[in-house]
């Protein structure tokens, strides 16, 4: 299997060229990412658990759908891709949140785009190679969890849901 291609970017989000994942990685090249927050009816947020044997924050809760923008896709393309890809769903309308730029952890260095939409429960059907479960949280439980339980969420998440509450977050909005 080819490996992804990610567009390089510079501070201002313009594409300075493309690499390799892998490279992007090792050399810590900002890229682009995007963050889907699906909400149930009653308003809970679907949340994944990210499969044990993922390279980055394996076991861990992580919001709807996170995905690498892929070189040449916009960031419209890469959420309802990730939506497709891991969970099962098409032609969910999604509004954008918000553009941030963070440092995902050594060598990740991202500009995503948020994005925030409805889903129907039963019609997902989770990629159980990326995902080993799913559950519906509500923004308290999610607050709660947090403050409480360190090392529950993925990083990531944890300064995301921060911003979304309005709190300080180790981030930047652009």
């Amino acid at each position: 299997m080819t490996e992804e291609m990610l567009d390089v970017v510079n501070d201002k989000d313009a594409v300075i060229g493309q690499e390799t994942r892998s490279v992007v990685h090792q050399t810590g090249l900002q890229h682009r990412g995007v963050h889907v927050f699906l909400f149930d009816e009653d308003g809970k947020m679907l949340i994944q658990k990210r499969s044990a044997d993922r390279a980055s924050s394996p076991s861990l809760l992580d919001c709807s759908v996170s995905e690498h923008v892929q070189a040449g896709e916009s960031y419209l393309e890469a959420a309802m891709r990730g939506m497709k890809e891991e969970l099962g769903v098409e032609g969910i309308e999604i509004k954008p949140l918000g553009t941030i730029k963070m440092e995902y952890g050594p060598n990740d260095n991202e500009i995503s785009r948020i994005y925030e939409g409805r889903v129907i429960p039963n019609q997902i059907r989770f990629d159980s190679v990326e995902i080993s479960e799913i559950r519906y949280m509500s923004l308290e439980e999610i607050q709660v969890g947090i403050n409480n339980e360190k090392g529950l969420f993925c990083r990531w998440f944890v300064e995301i849901m921060k911003w979304y509450f309005g709190e300080p977050a180790n981030l930047i909005v652009m």
